[in-house]
């Protein structure tokens, strides 16, 4: 076997943390800058939709890259994954680099296209978090993909360790920012353009050190290799239209949410960060799957790949269940660190306690399994299937139960379900088709 139970549990055990460091961060965020008041809240959160939607392109971009860097090792072509780290590194600085011109010209436009419905006090701290946060996708994006290539190696406590030092800095400066300077919005914003600048020179330099297997060197980023950028970009492509697709649809259905009253904006914030909580495990796995079921199909070990995807899962189920649980339980006591109004609070409770029933039933073989296909390289039916599916029922179902039915967040949170229920028929139909035991991208 490729990878003992000792080498998943080195492989997932950092993951997990650092998914927990990121979600904390989302948090303390939230409630750091709850002090301000609704309208800083529902600013923050309009923002972090779009935020989320350059954030998931971006990761695409490193997916494709972490899938072929995977198969390359499994496949015993330690050259080949070191040229494609280098060149996973010039596309993601320039692809971060240009998103992020386009979202500083043109912030006023986007933010206004998307929510021009909310209050003034509300599209004022939207614009001036957006305006602070676009300026760190450059740093995310050289980031992201030093990552990638500690992953693909196995070595996630590498990348577990800078993730710990950015988010102490970030939730420092938080604390700096807004209780000590009184800086608002701003308060929050500045810590993370300073966070993600340290972890990407952290980041990229410990990618440079001689005594990994897997290295960066200049001349392999400095040089254009054609064939290379192809292979990552077939991954990555169809990957970044897929998840793009899903999150301007979620971005979408933030500015459906938008119209609903700062209440209920607030609500669906709140909800959005506490959420993460459920569904830590299931963010790992989605790393860890592409690593483990990439070299499997690298070395043509597909019963292996097969193994493992359904091992992972049972993980991701069990802890979805006893995190969510614990969730719920727990509602009252994490509920008072928000200094919100009590309606506010309520609704966002029932938006919890819906989220975390549906995450235990639909959310590892909405995600999880949709990862390992793109691990084995079968990419364009994972973006046909999210593309539709985002368009028929995350979209036109919001609509529907949230506008025409006027059933508010309510109905919007219903349409992520059926979402979530369209997505896990599909994979798990494909899936057992088999036809991503062909899907192998590299030679």
């Amino acid at each position: 076997m490729l990878f003992s139970n000792r080498d998943l549990k080195k492989l997932l055990l950092p993951l997990v943390i650092e998914q927990i460091l990121v979600m904390l961060v989302g948090m303390v965020d939230t409630v750091m800058v709850s002090s301000v008041g609704a309208a800083a809240v529902s600013g923050v959160a309009l923002v972090d939709m779009v935020n989320f939607l350059v954030i998931t392109v971006l990761t695409a971009l490193t997916t494709g890259g972490s899938v072929i860097l995977s198969q390359y090792l499994g496949n015993r072509q330690p050259d080949k994954a070191a040229v494609s780290a280098g060149q996973l590194m010039t596309v993601s600085a320039l692809s971060s680099a240009g998103i992020m011109a386009v979202c500083v010209l043109l912030r006023v436009p986007i933010l206004h296209l998307f929510f021009g419905a909310v209050e003034p006090d509300v599209m004022d701290a939207a614009l001036t978090y957006f305006l602070v946060t676009a300026c760190s996708f450059p740093f995310l994006g050289v980031y992201n993909a030093a990552a990638a290539q500690f992953r693909s190696m196995g070595r996630t406590s590498m990348t577990m360790y800078v993730s710990l030092m950015m988010n102490a800095v970030n939730i420092a400066g938080d604390f700096i920012g807004v209780s000590l300077l009184h800086a608002g919005v701003l308060g929050v914003a500045v810590p993370t353009l300073v966070s993600r600048g340290l972890a990407a020179l952290a980041m990229s330099g410990l990618a440079f050190q001689t005594e990994n297997p897997l290295r960066l060197s200049w001349r392999n980023i400095l040089t254009w290799k054609r064939e290379t950028v192809v292979r990552i970009l077939h991954i990555a492509v169809p990957g970044g239209v897929e998840n793009g697709l899903f999150a301007l649809g979620k971005v979408l259905v933030t500015s459906v949410v938008s119209q609903f009253g700062t209440v209920q904006i607030a609500a669906n914030g709140v909800s959005n960060s506490i959420n993460q909580i459920a569904i830590i495990v299931v963010s790992a796995v989605n790393l860890a799957v592409i690593t483990v079921v990439g070299q499997c199909v690298g070395a043509r070990e597909y019963e292996q790949a097969e193994y493992y995807t359904k091992k992972l899962m049972k993980v991701s189920y069990i802890s979805t269940a006893i995190l969510g649980g614990a969730v719920c339980l727990s509602l009252p006591l994490i509920l008072r660190l928000y200094r919100l109004e009590p309606e506010t609070l309520q609704l966002a409770a029932v938006l919890i306690v819906m989220h975390n029933l549906l995450a235990v039933a639909l959310h590892p073989t909405s995600f999880n399994l949709a990862n390992s296909l793109r691990a084995a390289g079968d990419v364009k039916y994972t973006m046909y299937v999210g593309v539709l599916s985002m368009a028929v029922f995350r979209l036109g179902s919001a609509f529907l139960f949230g506008v025409v039915l006027n059933w508010g967040v309510i109905g919007v949170w219903i349409a992520m379900g059926m979402d979530w229920l369209a997505r896990s028929m599909c994979f798990v139909w494909r899936y057992r088709r088999e036809v991503w035991r062909t899907a192998s991208v590299i030679a």
